[in-house]
């Protein structure tokens, strides 16, 4: 039985399920393959609204929250995760900080141009040596006058070469404890000194653009400070609640979509004068794998509700992510072992999905990094 959703969240699944079958199937291996997304993709997502979900009406996004943002990932990722990150790092990442922490200026100059689409948003903070141990970063943001010199290099930047903003956590105070010492900077994408780099070759989730960025000399306004000077690490945790849940919701989507082209196939491949889903084998396969899909939106949810109501969501935002991705996983492995030896062959959806489940372990902290949050709170 499918999770419940209000009046509401029905219309927006409904319709991001519309644009997901009607829009993304078609073009989901040709993003695989070619390695980037079809720009009219991101043109028909700021037509429905999609790139401004969270942006307040005023600000000329749909006002929406983060249960609808889940409900829409979920849908997305289903049809094609190189889709789906793009527009959560652009929702969750870089939209969602600069509601919660951006001064008014701030908000009202980019605010309407990321729900518009005429920018689109990105997050620096991983670096070669700060990938968990995100305060280890050593890209410099030094004071000269009313400006701030940045240099540095950053790594694994999704939307890297696409994006007009980028938020850029530098350290600016390093004599200090290294978590302390940080800030966040809102960097125009066109800033002189601001180049993209390497364009990453990966496993799954080809689609999207993942990129080095450069920071020679990069010269912002301390009036592009996003929140406080040196309280940028706060700024990155705090953001990166949200991301889980964006990246669980991916999780959600990408595990369901498993569990359909299982069941699919079993029902249309036969063994023995039988379909394959007569047999008990198969069968189990499918009931753990929509067990734990359920279990694991449960958890999304419950996560993106707790958000929504401004309550603490570290822990449950690190469960969410933890399940729904080692669930991603899962049911990625099972419905290839359905599939056999025609899984291991891209003529069928079942091995891009396998190939895109991996990375819901790896980014926005890694599956270990969520058993190490959720063990601290247990223990606190």
């Amino acid at each position: 039985m499918e999770f419940t959703l209000d009046e509401d969240l029905t219309m927006v699944r409904d319709m991001a399920r519309d644009f997901a079958e009607n829009e993304l199937r078609p073009r989901a291996t040709r993003h695989d393959r070619e390695e980037k997304l079809d720009p009219e993709v991101l043109c028909k997502l700021s037509e429905l609204g999609l790139l401004g979900l969270t942006v307040p009406e005023e600000l000329g996004g749909a006002g929406m929250n983060n249960e609808a943002l889940t409900t829409v990932l979920i849908e997305i990722n289903r049809v094609c995760a190189s889709t789906g990150v793009t527009l959560s790092v652009h929702n969750s990442l870089v939209g969602a900080p600069l509601r919660h922490f951006g001064t008014e200026a701030q908000k009202k100059e980019w605010l309407p141009k990321l729900a518009t689409g005429e920018v689109i948003g990105a997050y620096c903070l991983t670096e070669a040596n700060a990938g968990s141990d995100a305060g280890a970063l050593v890209t410099q943001a030094e004071r000269d006058g009313d400006d701030f010199v940045l240099n540095g290099t950053k790594l694994w930047v999704t939307n890297g070469s696409l994006a007009g903003l980028f938020i850029v956590y530098a350290r600016t105070d390093p004599s200090v404890k290294k978590t302390r010492g940080i800030t966040a900077f809102l960097v125009p994408g066109d800033t002189p000194g601001l180049s993209v780099g390497k364009h990453e070759k990966k496993t799954g989730i080809r689609g999207s653009a993942t990129t080095e960025i450069i920071l020679e000399n990069v010269r912002v306004p301390a009036s592009n400070i996003l929140g406080e000077e040196n309280r940028g690490f706060q700024i990155a945790m705090n953001t990166l609640d949200g991301g889980r849940i964006g990246i669980a919701a991916q999780a959600v989507g990408i595990g369901q979509a498993c569990l359909e082209e299982a069941i699919k196939y079993s029902k249309e491949r036969e063994q023995f004068n039988r379909p394959i889903a007569d047999f008990q084998a198969i069968q189990w396969k499918l009931a753990d794998m929509s067990t734990r899909v359920e279990a694991a939106r449960l958890l999304t949810y419950r996560a993106a509700r707790l958000r929504d109501q401004g309550e603490p969501c570290g822990t449950e935002a690190a469960q969410a992510k933890l399940f729904a991705s080692q669930t991603a996983n899962f049911c990625a492995d099972e419905s290839l072992q359905i599939h056999g030896g025609a899984g291991y062959t891209d003529e069928f959806p079942v091995e891009r999905l396998f190939r895109d489940a991996r990375i819901t372990e790896i980014y926005e902290g890694v599956t270990d990094i969520q058993r190490l949050v959720i063990a601290r709170s247990v223990l606190a």
